[in-house]
């Protein structure tokens, strides 16, 4: 019997976050989670950086210079909670919809 197909839902979230329990993530500590949120230019992502603010999201936008792509990053300190990050996302995305941006993932900031 597989431990961690009972504990993960067998969805993306999921699959990430039996990988950072494989890896030996502490899941009982919180965790500094990192929300990619896809902007289609800088106007877009200075409006989105200053809603999320507002909401209480520590948050910085950034253009890669190569792809000359923006994303707007923001970080969370919580435990790995499937559920609290899906709630996290829908939120975010929610927030992102008007400025035309979209949530592009998540990951665990390595200490």
């Amino acid at each position: 019997m597989n431990l961690f197909s009972e504990k993960f839902p067998n969805d993306e979230d999921g699959q990430a976050l039996k990988m950072l329990y494989k890896e030996g993530i502490d899941f009982k500590t919180p965790q500094h989670v990192e929300f990619f949120v896809a902007v289609p230019n800088k106007k877009n992502g200075e409006s989105i950086l200053k809603t999320l603010r507002s909401s209480g999201f520590n948050c910085e936008i950034e253009q890669d210079e190569e792809s000359e792509e923006w994303t707007c990053y923001c970080i969370v300190e919580m435990l790995l909670i499937h559920e609290d990050i899906i709630k996290i996302q829908k939120q975010l995305n929610e927030v992102c919809k008007p400025y035309n941006g979209y949530l592009d993932g998540w990951g665990v900031m390595s200490n």
